[in-house]
């Protein structure tokens, strides 16, 4: 039978169709697609062995570690895992003020002098919050919370949610601008922003703003934070419709979040060292190893590598072989530790995920 003769499949083409064009026109930064090439000036495609370390898991965040211990989040459950030696996992605790909702949750986690330090979506806020360490290795433990940071604007996109101790002991939160663009050039918001805050919560001496937490502006929705030898600080952050960013990140400058998008040569902003289709990126989380910038990509599946001796080339890894990848971190042996995250909901997840990776950085080819 002709399939235009039947009526009923013509209104199925129809609407696939009117889906089709409506997704062309999404602005999700993990799913927005972009016909610009790649900017860079050199990309090559590498070669690295991996392995697994763990699997199973459910959308995980974020890994950080204890010592030797890796301790990982999970953003749906709100749960925090520890990973034995062999690989299994097991709950040292659960964030119960978390509230998943979208791509917000239980988002980045840091460890910090005996005390873990979330950031996670509550009812109507984004909130860092910190829990002493208890116990030891195979049967740690989480205090009760301490609130060092609350009243960060929340949505179901735009959350940022990276936190991480800087070299100067100081502990820097990526904050998204929550859906609301223009809340990235005010400094008086929280949003659209990475901010710097000691330990306990409190404003540091040396703060670009007298009294404020911000420590740069302009941003659309950062994820990833690094630091190389000379103290110099890179972020990864999701652009909307053209470009993704790698940035060098300076106190109190202007990132260019809504107004510019990428590399724009005006001087009133800060343009990034590198940027990419976002359709060939959709970056996460960052870590400096091995005299490079390791970067995990959602959209773009893959690991980049960008030498810090040449901030304009990179190599790719791992492109569509392991799905989507939402952090990497340098463990303590110096391997890299990257983490999948196909069972988000934006995945196609396999019978083992989600995985944490293994790769030994020098021997990437």
């Amino acid at each position: 039978m002709s399939f235009l003769a039947d009526r009923s499949s013509v209104t199925v083409l129809i609407s696939v169709l009117t889906m089709a064009l409506l997704a062309g026109c999404t602005t999700n930064p993990e799913q927005s697609s972009s016909t610009q090439p790649n900017a860079s000036s050199s990309v090559r495609a590498g070669e690295v062995d991996v392995s697994t370390i763990a699997s199973g898991l459910d959308a995980p965040w974020s890994i950080a570690f204890d010592g030797d211990t890796a301790l990982i989040s999970e953003r749906d459950s709100g749960r925090i895992l520890e990973l034995t030696d062999d690989g299994q996992q097991r709950e040292i605790g659960t964030i119960d003020a978390s509230m998943p909702m979208g791509e917000g949750g239980l988002l980045g986690i840091a460890v910090n002098d005996d005390y873990l330090y979330a950031y996670f979506s509550a009812d109507d806020e984004n909130r860092v919050e910190r829990y002493e360490l208890t116990g030891a290795p195979g049967s740690l433990g989480l205090g009760e919370p301490e609130t060092i940071l609350d009243g960060i604007a929340s949505a179901r996109i735009h959350n940022g949610g990276r936190i991480a101790f800087g070299p100067d002991g100081m502990l820097y939160i990526t904050v998204g601008d929550a859906g609301n663009g223009e809340a990235a050039q005010d400094r008086d918001s929280l949003s659209g922003k990475i901010l710097r805050l000691t330990p306990d919560g409190d404003v540091p001496k040396g703060n670009p703003f007298e009294g404020s937490p911000v420590h740069s502006y302009g941003h659309r929705n950062p994820q990833g934070l690094a630091w190389d030898d000379d103290g110099t600080m890179y972020a990864s952050e999701f652009g909307q419709d053209t470009w993704d960013e790698l940035n060098v990140i300076e106190a109190g400058r202007n990132y260019g979040w809504p107004v510019v998008e990428g590399m724009a040569g005006d001087d009133r902003f800060v343009d990034p060292v590198q940027q990419w289709a976002p359709s060939d990126a959709s970056p996460s989380g960052m870590a400096i190893a091995d005299g490079s910038i390791w970067v995990a990509n959602l959209r773009g599946e893959r690991l980049r590598e960008v030498p810090l001796d040449d901030i304009s080339a990179s190599t790719e890894y791992l492109v569509g072989e392991q799905g989507r990848l939402r952090d990497v971190v340098v463990a303590p042996d110096g391997s890299l530790w990257v983490l999948t995250n196909n069972t988000d909901g934006r995945g196609a997840p396999g019978p083992e995920d989600d995985r944490v990776l293994r790769l030994d950085p020098a021997a990437a080819e």
